[in-house]
């Protein structure tokens, strides 16, 4: 069960993904959290604190899924690999879409932030690790991983914005894991 601090936080997440950064007031999070007025104030002062603060909760949540996808054996295949990441940005860009539309929010925000800017890259930096300890196998070295994500930053921000029905990520991912580990 969240905390009380959690659920604020993820009360953020929900307005920021579903209604845009102009919408994530301290007012609206207390609103959507079902906590009494204040309540998001006393836990982050200024909207920088609150913004670091979602940031800091998407890469726990993000840890989270982290943990039960790294309990499925690293990919040996490009093939696994690409089935692997395909479910991913299926899964981001539906299933996960709020927090996937929350963090590209944070990513434009972050320009103007140094605090949140730090966190943002933070979280990068994660994804980058995650993505070279799935690639040990197939890819080893954060170069091929650090390329894998700037693409799946791509492929992801193209389907929020402009989405294709019937998307199918594998296609474009198979040329591109290919053409890296080659």
């Amino acid at each position: 069960m969240p905390t009380k601090r959690e659920s604020v936080l993820d009360s953020a997440i929900e307005i920021l993904g579903s209604r845009g950064l102009r919408a994530l007031t301290h007012r609206a999070v207390d609103d959507d959290s079902g906590m009494p007025s204040g309540s998001t104030s006393n836990y982050f002062r200024t909207r920088e604190a609150l913004l670091c603060g979602v940031a800091e909760r998407l890469e726990q949540r993000d840890y989270v899924d982290w943990e039960a996808l790294s309990r499925i054996p690293a990919p040996t295949t490009v093939d696994q690999l690409v089935d692997g990441l395909a479910l991913l940005v299926i899964h981001a860009v539906t299933v996960d879409r709020t927090r996937t539309l929350a963090r590209y929010a944070m990513f434009l925000e972050a320009q103007t932030m140094p605090a949140l800017q730090t966190s943002v890259q933070r979280g990068h930096e994660r994804l980058t690790e995650w993505i070279a300890s799935m690639l040990r196998t197939v890819a080893p070295g954060t170069t091929v991983a650090k390329l894998l994500v700037d693409y799946l930053d791509g492929v992801l921000l193209h389907q929020l914005t402009s989405p294709v029905p019937g998307f199918d990520p594998r296609t474009g991912l198979e040329k591109i894991v290919r053409a890296l580990v080659s």
